[in-house]
């Protein structure tokens, strides 16, 4: 999500002990540190910007990646032709983004994608086409549940199983009351999971239901307080689960509740934004490694946007996976036959083939395989709202859930477990 100067300025501050030691060149691809010169290759990417959120800052950090990919030697000498798409939030203008990047530029493949839409209208679109996407930014099941969708984000299902079970086993958490939004294969989809944890755990749970088009915060933490329950799950972007706080502020019910949140809040301009009422009141799961880590691609991706990016390029977790999936691409691509990357069926079987692949800035390996769903990332970090940022108050940790036992059943069959 894009931040005002405010926020970026605290950014800066943030991370100053990371740019510092990212002061050092970048390191992408070959790292030949000459321009790539060959035959380009096309590879497309699609965001959301619209109301009630711009998604994209994952296809930003990809940019940015790519950009140095082609200063450093490219792909065996030829560079990355990165071509971005804006669906909008508008199913219509999702369809025309795939078609044009898919029909027309003949892309080999699509990286970075971060969006609510384009992956419910298009998941048939890539699987008729051949084509894989390696999104960054997924909301909606269709991510997860498709053959030729996979993401290094978790989206909202493991990211709200994370934080209630976090809440369930450290702050005695009994009845979740989940926020979300209206849409089956999103507010409902990922809310229902986290009751059905609940209740495997012996409580209970229940869900609060946004209109997206008309949002009414207050009608709807009235109906999460009206349920009983002992914790409320704000499984919503950014703005309007700060809306949701704001209006839990004008009725003092901080201490009546304990609040959670998945990785939307985990943005460097949201302590500032709850204000001190909040800080220690509210922990966030957090899907890829906190942004004061300290690892080798935490200052490569770091490094990446100074270099490469604009300014105004947000560092958040959606940024850090869009760098995740055009590194994971490129390092594919690089040990492809040099005389198959403009060919989408070698280059799909090629992506299809990625296994093992391990990054600081994730849990867990990072993999595709030949299946008919994928979801690599599903463990994470907690972290707690302080004062000037975050806390962490739980490492590296995997999700408790049956819906991850056939993925589980997968990553034993591939070797890596």
């Amino acid at each position: 999500m894009r931040l005002g100067k405010g926020a970026l300025a605290l950014i800066a501050l943030a991370l100053t002990g990371m740019a510092g030691a990212a002061s050092a060149a970048p390191n992408c691809g070959m790292n030949t540190g000459q321009p790539a010169t060959g035959e380009p290759i096309v590879v497309g990417g699609i965001f959301s910007n619209g109301a009630p959120g711009d998604w994209s800052s994952s296809t930003d950090s990809a940019a940015a990646y790519f950009a140095c990919v082609n200063a450093n030697g490219g792909i065996n000498g030829r560079p990355v032709d990165y071509r971005v798409q804006d669906d909008q939030w508008n199913p219509e203008a999702a369809a025309q983004a795939a078609a044009k990047l898919v029909n027309d530029d003949k892309a080999v493949a699509l990286v970075g994608n971060g969006s609510f839409i384009e992956m419910a209208v298009n998941a048939k679109t890539y699987v008729d086409q051949g084509i894989m996407a390696m999104a960054s930014a997924c909301a909606i099941s269709e991510c997860f549940e498709t053959p030729n969708l996979v993401s290094t984000n978790q989206g909202p299902l493991p990211s709200n199983l994370g934080a209630a079970q976090y809440a369930q086993e450290e702050l005695g958490s009994k009845n979740v009351a989940c926020i979300g939004l209206n849409i089956p294969n999103n507010g409902i989809w990922s809310c229902q999971a986290v009751i059905d944890y609940m209740k495997s755990k012996g409580g209970d749970g229940s869900m609060a239901l946004l209109n997206p088009g008309a949002p009414d915060v207050n009608s709807a933490l009235l109906e999460a307080v009206a349920s009983g329950a002992d914790t409320i799950l704000m499984n919503l972007p950014a703005g309007l689960a700060l809306a949701v706080l704001k209006a839990a502020q004008e009725q003092d019910l901080r201490d009546q509740y304990v609040w959670i949140a998945p990785t939307p809040l985990y943005d460097l301009s949201v302590p500032d934004a709850v204000g001190e009422y909040w800080h220690g009141k509210i922990y966030v799961n957090a899907e890829l490694a906190p942004l004061n880590q300290n690892g080798p691609d935490a200052q490569n991706w770091v490094a990446v946007l100074e270099a490469y990016g604009k300014p105004d390029d947000p560092r958040d977790t959606f940024g850090q996976a869009g760098y995740l999936s055009a590194q994971f691409f490129t390092k594919a691509m690089l040990e492809m036959d040099p005389a198959d990357l403009s060919d989408r069926a070698k280059v799909t079987e090629a992506i299809r083939g990625i296994k093992g692949y391990t990054s600081d800035l994730m849990c867990g390996p990072y993999y595709v395989g030949d299946a008919d769903f994928h979801m690599p990332n599903h463990a994470g970090y907690m972290v707690k709202i302080v004062a000037g940022g975050f806390e962490v108050v739980r490492e590296c940790y995997e999700y408790d859930s049956p819906y991850f036992d056939k993925i589980i059943a997968l990553e034993k069959e591939m070797g890596l477990r």
